[in-house]
């Protein structure tokens, strides 16, 4: 475990960083008046998971690995992380529905049926906490593997 702290510690991070942003898209109305533009809106926060991973392999790189790193470790190093974050992904969903938006699920059914993207229905099956559970599991993985891949390329250094 001592050898994967700095992933620990990057995990944190993100998982920080991915609920600072969901009061930042409460606060601008995207989870309420502005509902309409939250499925463009909340694909910014890519940019703020690419640059974690890249923070998080420069620091494993530079601290763990004295300033050199294979393709591999850094790899293994994102795939860690992914691990941790999916894990998370749960608890994370939790505090985001029942603390910091617990409007959302709501404001998001009622935005549906309303504009004919789904029967009420399928809204309320959609729109769920075990839903968006699965969905962030699922979700973390898949982009945390490929996001590691990728990053790990340019975060290599022989």
């Amino acid at each position: 475990m001592k050898n994967r702290i700095i992933e620990v510690k990057w995990a944190l991070i993100f998982v920080g960083a991915s609920l600072l942003w969901m009061v930042l898209e409460k606060a601008v109305g995207l989870h309420g008046e502005h509902i309409d533009k939250h499925a463009t809106y909340t694909n910014l926060f890519a940019i703020v998971a690419i640059a974690v991973y890249v923070f998080a392999l420069l620091d494993k790189r530079k601290n763990h690995y004295g300033g050199t790193m294979t393709y591999m470790q850094g790899f293994i190093s994102g795939l860690v992380i992914t691990v941790i974050v999916a894990a998370l992904s749960p608890l994370t969903q939790y505090l985001v529905s029942n603390i910091i938006t617990p409007e959302y699920f709501p404001n998001a059914i009622a935005h549906a049926v309303e504009n004919d993207l789904m029967t009420q229905e399928a809204a309320e099956q959609y729109f769920t906490l075990s839903n968006y559970r699965l969905q962030g599991v699922v979700g973390a993985l898949v982009l945390g593997v490929v996001t590691s891949a990728v990053v790990a390329i340019f975060v290599r250094k022989k």
